[in-house]
């Protein structure tokens, strides 16, 4: 009973924290949860629960699917597909724990994922201020 109210209060909180957050916030949302879920699916693989590993493992892979998505190709295409091809190869690290049951790929894409999080965490507001002022003014909205 206590799991699942908590299971509910998370999830009535990132929705609240998702309908106000700019762009940036979201991306970060995204960078935290990944990491999250590579950390549960290590435990998982250690504790020998293979359901909740594909579990953590799958939803992993939907945040990089959704992190490929959010690429602007306009801004710097170079970039996006370096970023793009970076998100496949974490794709392929992910997969390959998935069916090896060996954390080191994961431990490879965590550490792939933590200097673009730390660098992404210290954009200065200024910048996040002007690339959503941006982003709300384009005529693609």
């Amino acid at each position: 009973m206590y799991g699942r109210n908590l299971k509910a209060y998370k999830k009535t909180n990132l929705e609240a924290e998702l309908s106000v957050a700019d762009p940036h916030r979201i991306i970060q949302m995204m960078y935290e949860g990944f990491i999250e879920r590579l950390s549960q699916a290590k435990g998982a693989i250690v504790r020998h629960d293979y359901e909740y590993k594909a579990d953590r493992i799958n939803k992993a892979i939907g945040i990089l699917n959704g992190l490929q998505s959010s690429l602007d190709k306009k801004q710097n295409p170079e970039l996006a597909d370096r970023m793009f091809a970076l998100y496949e190869y974490m794709k392929e690290l992910l997969n390959k724990a998935s069916v090896s049951l060996d954390i080191a790929p994961i431990d490879e894409c965590i550490n792939l994922i933590l200097p673009i999080k730390q660098a992404w965490d210290q954009i200065p507001q200024d910048v996040k201020d002007e690339t959503n002022a941006k982003i709300l003014n384009s005529p693609d909205l």
